[in-house]
């Protein structure tokens, strides 16, 4: 495929996906649709896709329009291509610009402080303005690039250097990263990941940068009891059981689907996770994480169709949902216990103000708070340590 036919490709599945069609199975099923793409065409096709969701608001603005035509139009324009050299109508490329297409192409440029606020939902404007203070416009420009991939080295299995250099001799180029010890950030050869020996060996993980770090800091006693709340894959349950060998993790999700790649990965990784049904925690424990359900705020360059999903209703379900996760969770927290609230979102309604509703309610008392912006080059993220007196 020519340059011009992947940006043709984006424009009818950028529009499906206004429509309401998930981004993932627009492009596999145009993959499956299309035999002939081969893998850097799909590759290329998803990259303008992803690109277009993150930067909608800015590419909509450029490219006067915010339906799939007006976004690679804009896209073009962000990236410094003369749009009337890539919409021709020859070939496969998209149809020659209409007069009001050229016409919205023509008016000036708008600031590039205002395109980077463009990128977040208008209604959450004033309150992110709010929450990241004088961070906003730097923040607002990092989530419009692609997130790094980072790994994160199982020190059960290898030290960072010699994971780092068994994934060197197989093509995926690393980098260490001050904000956890434990981090790899990929340079090279991302897509080789799941299939190379040091992932299949459990040497690495796929695990972010600030995750990492909000779990790394924790000290725990030899042996102790560690309930992993809302547990999803076990990501946060590995990272723990291989920092701490000797600790006892159970790991437990409302949704028991969500945690069926728990034991394959505990096995690669030779850790031992218990499973609890859904409801059926029972004891105390020396740690309860609780990676709450969230707006993923601080993931949307990861997921950027999310953020154009989320409403001030589902919002406000979540921050209902966080609280009563919360209340629950914090009756297996042990005498002399600790919790870990933690969330990727960037937004207060979601972190302060629930940790400061939970302790009006009593029980238990913040001892430290971390948050962790895209600045510092991972997702947003928070982590609070709260603990039982």
């Amino acid at each position: 495929m020519t340059p011009a036919a992947r940006i043709a490709a984006a424009i009818p599945l950028l529009d499906a996906i206004a429509a309401g069609e998930p981004a993932e199975r627009a492009l596999t099923n145009w993959g499956r649709a299309h035999r002939f793409a081969g893998s850097g065409d799909r590759a290329a096709v998803r990259d303008h896709v992803y690109d277009a969701l993150r930067c909608r608001g800015s590419f909509a603005a450029l490219g006067g329009g915010a339906d799939g035509r007006g976004l690679m139009l804009g896209m073009c324009r962000a990236a410094g291509i003369d749009p009337a050299t890539v919409f021709t109508g020859a070939g496969h490329a998209p149809a020659p610009m209409t007069e009001a297409e050229a016409a919205a192409l023509a008016r000036p440029v708008p600031a590039a402080a205002d395109l980077a606020a463009s990128d977040w939902p208008d209604w959450l404007l004033g309150q992110l303005r709010a929450d990241l203070g004088a961070d906003f416009d730097a923040v607002s420009e990092a989530m419009r690039a692609r997130a790094p991939v980072f790994l994160r080295v199982n020190l059960a299995r290898a030290t960072v250097p010699e994971a780092a250099q068994a994934l060197a001799q197989e093509g995926i180029a690393t980098e260490p990263h001050p904000l956890a010890a434990t981090a790899l950030r990929v340079l090279s050869g991302a897509r080789r990941i799941a299939a190379s020996q040091a992932y299949l060996q459990g040497l690495v993980e796929l695990q972010d940068v600030a995750s990492q770090a909000a779990i790394g800091g924790l000290a725990l006693p030899e042996a102790a009891r560690v309930l992993d709340y809302c547990a999803g894959g076990g990501g946060k349950a590995l990272a723990l059981a291989a920092a701490h060998p000797g600790v006892r993790i159970t790991a437990h999700d409302i949704d028991p689907g969500r945690m069926k790649d728990i034991p394959p990965r505990a096995a690669r990784a030779g850790a031992r996770i218990a499973l609890a049904a859904p409801g059926k925690v029972s004891g105390a424990f020396d740690l309860v994480l609780v990676d709450a359900p969230c707006s993923g705020s601080g993931t949307w360059r990861r997921t950027p169709e999310a953020k154009w999903r989320l409403t001030p209703a589902r919002l406000a379900e979540l921050t209902a949902r966080q609280d009563q996760i919360l209340d629950r969770a914090a009756a297996h927290v042990a005498p002399g216990g600790q919790l870990l609230y933690m969330t990727c979102s960037l937004l207060s309604a979601e972190n302060d103000a629930r940790l400061s509703a939970f302790v009006q309610r009593g029980g238990l008392a913040l001892a430290e708070c971390r948050r962790y912006s895209p600045r510092d080059g991972g997702d947003g993220f928070f982590a609070a340590r709260l603990s039982r007196l």
